[in-house]
């Protein structure tokens, strides 16, 4: 087979073209470490005492939410009841963006239990405008100066007789994180934009509604000392590990044995290896069409991309495992193309449980800032009759290797899952951009950027400066290789 060699002194094309031969002739480059779990035997073991592992326990950390322990056990306890009555006072990060709009009409139908506080977005003037003539918080933020100033204009011809602080930029994102007020903080944005704000909230002893994946992958070595040391909540907002974390209400310390995520299993589930891989060869306008099209979901670009390439569900696998403390051998991935069982968990005598509802990101949102209540809500009960039937299938590895590159990040742990989330939005974005990256060019400038990585990777004493650093430095690798990896030919025979 043919190998175009390039001047880049930075990333193996060759070893990339490699990779596109290999997953042809249906084998992987992209296992550099085991697919399979852990085939270590053991003896003698209680399993009932220590969690996962074939009961070793191996690979298991302390959780970031509220789970497997008897401190979080007697903490949802106390909080259920004390009844539904609640309130509590919110701030909202990326208002104005799905996850946003739908927290509000949650407080909407329950405006007894939310108060919002503090509103950011990006530069959507108009829209924010109207959710402070709404919902008279003390914060609103933007983006840019520009957008800002364009608010405060439109509140002031609406007759705000309640003006908010106005502000911008990452500073004014951290300042409607931090808003005294607020003990509970929904992080909505996109990216590791939301690293720093959700850090700084944390700091000031603020539950987090983390619907921001990437805080918890590129920062979970930061972010799970900090949840610890200042005893805050974090609490998932996304539909699969809200599904888990719901699991999980009052299952014991150690019951927990292995988590399964599932997964819808994106644009191309229907397709054969082959026949994706001769689309990408030969289709590549219909391949980037199909990509950026959810089959169940209502979703930003960005994420049913990642949904198609199912390196959403590899990311999912890290945050999983700083969630809820699982080892990585713990974790599996199903296709379940319904998206009805939203994730399901495995205790120790091999029962599952599983949480079912309709694909509605409502119902994990709710959950996140009502926990541990649960509130009646105006939504479309669940009726299994009317679904007829739900199906299973294990997840094509060799049609889909960005879920052994998460799996491999994540086991390395340090700063090389920062630098997969960045590489992996960084070549999401190329190929949006329609700048002639294929398909399966993105998870080959992944595998080239954690390659490049292991130079300068850091696996202890990771700071935020550290995961900011490889994330600057990720986005820059894979916009310096992006032409050279479109050289590389994937080989279909």
């Amino acid at each position: 087979f043919f190998v175009e060699q390039t001047s880049s002194t930075t990333m193996k094309l060759p070893s990339l073209a490699l990779s596109g031969f290999l997953l042809a002739h249906e084998i992987s480059s992209f296992t550099p470490s085991s697919i399979g779990r852990s085939t270590t035997t053991t003896t003698s073991l209680n399993v009932f005492s220590t969690p996962g592992s074939l009961g070793t326990g191996e690979g298991w950390i302390d959780p970031s939410s509220p789970v497997n322990s008897a401190e979080s056990l007697q903490k949802t306890l106390a909080e259920s009841l004390k009844g539904s009555t609640f309130q509590k006072r919110i701030s909202i990060l990326g208002s104005t963006g799905s996850i946003g709009t739908q927290t509000l009409e949650i407080v909407d139908a329950c405006p007894e239990n939310f108060v919002v506080d503090a509103l950011s977005a990006g530069n959507n003037a108009e829209l924010m405008a109207e959710q402070v003539m709404k919902y008279s918080p003390k914060v609103a933020s933007l983006s840019t100066p520009e957008a800002a100033a364009e608010l405060k204009a439109i509140l002031k011809q609406k007759g705000c007789t309640n003006m908010p602080d106005i502000v911008y930029g990452a500073e004014g994102i951290v300042e409607a994180a931090t808003v005294s007020t607020a003990d509970t903080v929904v992080t909505g944005i996109v990216g590791v934009a939301g690293l720093l704000p959700t850090i700084e909230a944390i700091k000031l002893g603020k539950d987090i509604a983390l619907a921001n994946k990437e805080t918890i992958i590129s920062g979970g070595s930061v972010i799970n000392p900090l949840v610890e040391k200042h005893g805050i909540n974090m609490l998932p907002a996304d539909s699969e590990h809200s599904a888990i974390f719901q699991c999980l209400q009052g299952v014991p310390p150690g019951g927990l044995r292995r988590i399964i995520l599932t997964a819808s299993g994106g644009a191309f589930r229907d397709l054969s290896r082959e026949e994706l891989f001769e689309m990408c060869e030969h289709d590549a306008e219909a391949v980037q069409k199909k990509a950026t099209t959810h089959p169940n979901w209502d979703m930003g670009a960005k994420i049913t991309l990642d949904s198609a390439t199912m390196m959403n569900k590899g990311l999912e696998v890290i945050e999983a495992h700083y969630l809820f403390g699982a080892s990585y051998d713990d974790i599996d991935i199903v296709i379940h193309p319904q998206s009805i069982v939203h994730s399901m968990v495995e205790t120790q005598d091999t029962s599952c449980i599983a949480q079912l509802g309709w694909a509605d990101m409502r119902l994990p949102i709710v959950y996140s800032v009502s926990w541990p209540h649960r509130l009646k809500m105006p939504y479309k009960p669940l009726n299994l009759a009317e679904i007829g039937s739900l199906t299973f299938k294990a997840p094509d590895r060799e049609k889909y290797p960005c879920i052994q590159l998460a799996y491999d990040a994540g086991r390395k742990g340090g700063t090389m899952t920062a630098v997969l989330n960045a590489a992996n939005e960084a070549a999401n974005d190329m190929f949006r951009a329609d700048v002639g990256l294929g398909f399966l060019d993105i998870p080959k400038l992944i595998e080239g950027a954690m390659e490049a990585h292991k130079e300068d990777f850091k696996e202890k004493d990771v700071t935020l400066d550290d995961i900011l650093s490889c994330d600057t430095w990720a986005r820059e690798y894979v916009a310096e290789n992006t032409k050279n990896v479109v050289k590389a030919p994937l080989i279909i025979l």
